[in-house]
């Protein structure tokens, strides 16, 4: 079966809410995300641990994040856990919407206990992971931590960002982990947020964002300054 990612309708007319949907024959995945929720999350993807950290990014990013996935976990999580970064972040591209207004930048200095993390993007158009996070253990329960990555990369490609997470101090794996979903979670509050001062014009002197990536091909659209 072809991959698809699937987004569904108008942001703008029904306020800042995006779905988005994929079906191949590794995965069948759907998420919903409205940005200006209460951080209600409904999460079901197979994989415990995967689905605490992204019960952390509704929480603290006050996202009301709906995800749903059927994956090939008999084979590994790899599947999953990134097509789940590429329905969730075309899911957050729609709900941006044309994004006039928002503040298009945000950053966190996420902490958690012994673990500092540092997390900032920029709302570009232009899709790019700089991952700096070395785990000493291979699992979190029964997650391979190298997914971590590979659902950052994906997530920031479907949503058309730029994202730079770096984890500054820390030794346990868990807190590694968490502290880079809360850090994420914070800076895009940051970066979705409307600035009434000027809510009808685009963040960027060129007049004009990227549309972000286009889910599975990767395309980022028209770049922004």
């Amino acid at each position: 079966m072809d991959s698809t990612s699937v987004p569904a309708g108008s942001a703008r007319a029904k306020g800042r809410i995006g779905s988005a949907s994929r079906r191949t024959g590794e995965t069948d995945i759907s998420a919903s995300v409205g940005l200006d929720g209460r951080g209600t999350a409904s999460i079901e993807t197979g994989v415990g641990f995967f689905d605490h950290m992204l019960d952390q990014l509704a929480r603290h990013g006050r996202f009301d994040i709906e995800l749903r996935a059927k994956g090939d976990l008999h084979v590994d999580f790899h599947h999953t856990v990134e097509d789940s970064g590429i329905v969730l972040g075309t899911a957050f591209a729609e709900a941006l919407g044309d994004k006039r207004g928002i503040e298009r930048f945000g950053d966190c200095h996420a902490v958690m206990d012994d673990c500092l993390t540092r997390v900032a993007i920029d709302i570009s158009g232009r899709p790019y992971l700089a991952w700096k996070v070395d785990f000493t253990r291979d699992k979190l329960g029964e997650m391979d931590t190298e997914l971590f990555a590979e659902f950052f990369r994906a997530f920031s490609q479907a949503a058309g960002i730029t994202l730079h997470v770096n984890n500054l101090a820390g030794e346990n794996n868990h807190h590694r982990a968490e502290s880079c979903f809360k850090g994420l979670a914070v800076a895009l509050r940051r970066a979705v947020k409307i600035d009434e001062r000027t809510a009808e014009q685009l963040p960027s002197t060129k007049g004009v964002l990227g549309a972000g990536s286009a889910g599975a091909t990767g395309s980022s659209g028209e770049a922004g300054g």
